[in-house]
């Protein structure tokens, strides 16, 4: 996506920041008390999957709001992920 309008990238950062946001308390959570017991293992590696993918996305298409979103959730969601796999190995 090349030169979009003004409005066109301030509505894609806003979607981004709002979805991005939106994992803050996740992941804070899940760092604060170690519990990940309600926490889909399954879904935490499908969604870190498909958030690759969305990035690599942004980055073919450079895509500025798809780039930042995804860089910044893959980070969040991958936070989680890595504590419910090391719990669950840990539970046996």
């Amino acid at each position: 996506m090349s030169d979009p309008s003004p409005v066109l990238a301030l509505i894609g950062y806003g979607a981004a920041t709002l979805t991005t946001v939106s994992f803050v308390p996740q992941a804070l959570k899940t760092l604060r008390s170690g519990d990940t017991r309600g926490i889909s293992l399954r879904m935490y590696l499908l969604f870190c999957s498909g958030i690759v993918l969305w990035g690599l996305y942004g980055l073919l298409t450079r895509d500025g709001p798809l780039i930042a979103a995804n860089a910044v959730t893959l980070v969040l969601s991958g936070l989680i992920l890595e504590r419910t796999w090391r719990a669950r190995r840990q539970r046996g």
